[in-house]
């Protein structure tokens, strides 16, 4: 499986980091090697003091496509998870400084969160007007809905296509909210989608 990442997807978001609003979707990779397993905390890890979480829904892709058109694009999900990117974000701003790939700062082992719940998108009236949040130790740091996204799914999903072969089983990030912050040992984190809970992670 691919994990499909897409950065500044939110223009508040895109405020908060003083960065340039991008004039089509910014795409990056995960590898499978960063999906945080199931019922495990994720660890800070030792070459960062600034990881950062960045909560966004997730698409599950269920058959294979290429240029895939928009209009068709809908054929390709049936569900909408939630999970967390974390960034090591001195590394990340280091890197580019440099104008290096940042690949260390949002691909290393447990930096993907996918939440063990999806949902089917029949549950949802209108896939553009979905509420998500993430509490940080019971206090709402970020609040997101898709009718904020740059580029709506089906978009994302058309535009990708272009670059990537889907496979069943890949999942999309489609970018994070305004709201982003530092982690630090012994927080808690707790992510829902509308009024349901998708998980519930422990820092350490």
């Amino acid at each position: 499986m691919k994990i499909i990442c897409i950065g500044r997807n939110y223009a508040e978001h895109i405020a908060e980091l003083g960065s340039e609003k991008p004039e089509e979707p910014v795409i990056f990779l995960k590898p499978d090697t960063s999906i945080l397993l199931k019922k495990q905390p994720f660890f800070i890890p030792d070459f960062s003091n600034n990881v950062h979480y960045e909560v966004e829904l997730l698409v599950k892709i269920k058959k294979v496509g290429k240029y895939i058109q928009e209009k068709f694009a809908h054929k390709y999900y049936d569900e909408i998870g939630l999970g967390i990117d974390f960034t090591a974000r001195d590394l990340q701003s280091t890197l580019k400084k440099k104008g290096l790939p940042w690949e260390k700062s949002k691909c290393f082992d447990g930096s993907a969160v996918i939440g063990e719940t999806w949902i089917n998108k029949k549950e949802f009236s209108n896939l553009n007007n979905i509420n998500f949040t993430l509490k940080k130790n019971d206090e709402l740091v970020q609040q997101g809905n898709t009718e904020y996204m740059l580029w709506k799914i089906d978009e994302i999903i058309a535009y990708v296509s272009q670059f990537f072969t889907l496979k069943i089983g890949d999942v999309i990030f489609t970018g994070t909210p305004s709201g982003v912050g530092k982690v630090e040992p012994n927080d808690r984190l707790v992510g829902a989608i509308e009024s349901s809970k998708i998980f519930d992670i422990n820092i350490k």
